[in-house]
């Protein structure tokens, strides 16, 4: 059995090979909310101490319970300063976070999602275009973030002679929390910094000159306040936006994507089905590679109050985490969890944050660039097979999305 005084989720290579599901599997039958032992970040001063929520109905429970846990700390598992959180909607509750979630939800109309579908079909078809020839890709740089980057600057209106300079920054801010990759904090601050200043020119341009895109509409909506005056973005609020969807929403769909086809390999009874009766299955399909994927490793919160969660008593004050592939595959609240069913439902994941205000705005245009990926992937080839290892993100809680693909050496037939 586990000694959760002894354990360690901080060590790197429990994450070598994807997230450790038999160590947590263990912890959710024997220690399902745990008091970490503290443990040392780049970004802090001390050791921190932190509960750990693994199973489902806890991890739902606090998602949705934003008085009680709160997200204005920040969401890592340490507290962060204010000048690293401060006006970022993934660190504000209500009524801060309502506000801003309406204002970023109005550039989101039916018209603009209409035609970001309209850019994921050509996306998709003109990346798989690219790879098609060579019969074989390395598909995490060459697929998978590429069609969650270019829609993302679709949506900001990047031009695309800009593109790489915005992409290769967004890959140091991902690779920077990687122990392989040389990179570290200062990496990452250096290119978030190199982005909230693009995002700053960027939104001057679109209130000089607005186009057709999200972007000019964030720069321009306002609603009604809570105090009956109108209010809108400010410039502040619209640059920290721009960094979150840019990392956040490149960075999880990639992980969905790679870890999805990976799941297809690995069960190709699943993989057929999927090919030759899409249009039937797709729907509950996108949901289980979601679930199977689980892109986010975790958020973290503080509690507000003294609570008793599954028997244990965090403090007010105290700092806990959301395990969210664990939660996914816990088999209270799903059916043989570690079944690969395209089939599943009801399918209750909390991949997109299980409910509660901060649900993922990106859930949807997320769950629609993986079906579309996968959907045209399999219509053009098949015989996927590996030509080399496998290679993994083993960042572990020093953030998020710590658990993810690198390097995915593909080869594919036509068919």
């Amino acid at each position: 059995m586990v000694a959760v005084s002894e354990i360690d989720l901080c060590r790197t290579d429990l994450y070598q090979q994807g997230f450790p599901h038999d160590l947590f599997t263990e912890l959710r039958a024997t220690s399902p909310v745990f008091k970490h032992p503290p443990a040392e970040f780049a970004r802090t001063e001390k050791p921190v101490e932190f509960w750990v929520l693994c199973d489902h109905a806890s991890v739902q429970s606090a998602n949705r319970d934003w008085e009680t846990f709160s997200a204005i700390d920040g969401s890592g598992v340490y507290k962060m300063l204010l000048e690293h959180r401060n006006h970022m909607i993934v660190s504000m509750d209500p009524p801060q976070h309502s506000r801003m979630r309406r204002l970023i939800s109005a550039g989101f109309t039916p018209r603009m999602i209409a035609q970001l579908d309209e850019h994921i079909r050509n996306r998709t078809e003109q990346i798989l275009d690219e790879v098609a020839e060579q019969g074989e890709c390395e598909f995490v740089s060459e697929v998978a973030y590429q069609l969650p980057m270019h829609i993302i600057a679709d949506i900001m209106g990047i031009p695309e002679d800009d593109r790489p300079w915005v992409f290769e920054r967004t890959d140091v801010m991902i690779k920077a929390w990687d122990p392989a990759s040389g990179l570290g904090p200062e990496d990452n601050d250096k290119a978030q910094f190199d982005l909230w200043c693009y995002a700053r020119d960027l939104g001057k341009a679109k209130r000089a000159e607005p186009a057709d895109d999200v972007w000019t509409i964030l720069a321009h909506a306002e609603i009604d306040g809570s105090d009956g005056d109108s209010t809108c973005l400010s410039e502040m609020e619209l640059d920290m936006f721009f960094v979150i969807l840019g990392l956040a929403g490149s960075e999880t769909t990639r992980n969905a994507l790679s870890m999805g086809l990976l799941g297809l390999m690995d069960h190709p009874d699943q993989m057929e089905l999927l090919a030759e009766r899409s249009d039937e299955v797709m729907g509950t399909a996108v949901e289980e590679l979601i679930r199977w994927s689980s892109p986010v490793l975790l958020f973290g919160r503080t509690a507000t109050r003294d609570v008793e969660v599954a028997g244990q008593l965090i403090k007010q004050g105290d700092r806990v985490t959301l395990w969210y592939p664990s939660a996914n595959r816990d088999e209270a609240a799903f059916d043989d969890p570690f079944r690969f069913d395209l089939r599943r439902d009801p399918n209750p994941h909390v991949s997109f944050g299980g409910g509660g205000p901060h649900y993922c705005l990106g859930a949807n245009l997320a769950k629609r660039e993986v079906s579309v990926m996968i959907e045209q992937l399999l219509a053009r080839f098949s015989d996927f097979r590996l030509t080399g290892e496998v290679e993994w993100l083993a960042a572990g809680p020093t953030t998020n999305v710590g658990v993810g693909v690198k390097r995915i050496p593909l080869a594919f037939s036509p068919n």
